[in-house]
């Protein structure tokens, strides 16, 4: 089910960060960032993030596999010189978990939370090199953007999938 994170879900989520990006990133980003990643630092960022309030972020939690399976976090837009209102700023299901459409509807969740926060577009930036990006396009994200980011010493190609209408 979805429902609003709680402090008690920060060790999950440290735990679900790392295994998506190692399994995601690997032969993308350098080996040693991803090799050197911590599930308990992690975890410590999300309880520090959670002491000042937990809009906007969201799990999938689902009793009988286990507790939280997915996570993702949605806001504001982060560059107000764009044209979208929301900004979906993560969204990370374990890697044994993707296709039962857990991705899906943590996604929906967040583009109607945005909504009821008075939001009427969003984007979601995704490395170009990942294959997960395809996932945001067959729900309706329209790419509209590119950009370039720095990783480390990597210059990395970024797409944005935007909606409009909320």
């Amino acid at each position: 089910m979805l429902r609003q994170a709680r402090m008690t879900d920060a060790a999950a989520m440290g735990f679900i960060e790392v295994e998506t990006w190692q399994a995601a990133y690997a032969g993308i980003l350098d080996a040693g960032s991803l090799i050197a990643m911590s599930t308990a630092r992690k975890a410590r960022q999300w309880e520090a993030e959670m002491s000042h309030g937990s809009e906007g972020l969201w799990v999938w939690d689902d009793l009988d596999q286990g507790g939280v399976l997915g996570f993702g976090h949605c806001g504001p837009q982060r560059m107000p010189s764009l044209a979208y209102d929301g900004e979906i700023t993560m969204l990370y299901v374990l890697p044994d978990s993707q296709g039962q459409g857990i991705g899906r509807h943590l996604l929906h969740g967040m583009l109607a939370d945005l909504k009821r926060r008075g939001m009427a577009s969003a984007l979601v930036w995704v490395l170009e090199a990942n294959p997960s990006r395809f996932f945001y396009s067959h729900l309706g994200g329209k790419l509209v953007l590119h950009r370039t980011i720095t990783f480390g010493a990597s210059q990395l190609n970024a797409l944005g999938y935007g909606w409009s209408g909320l």
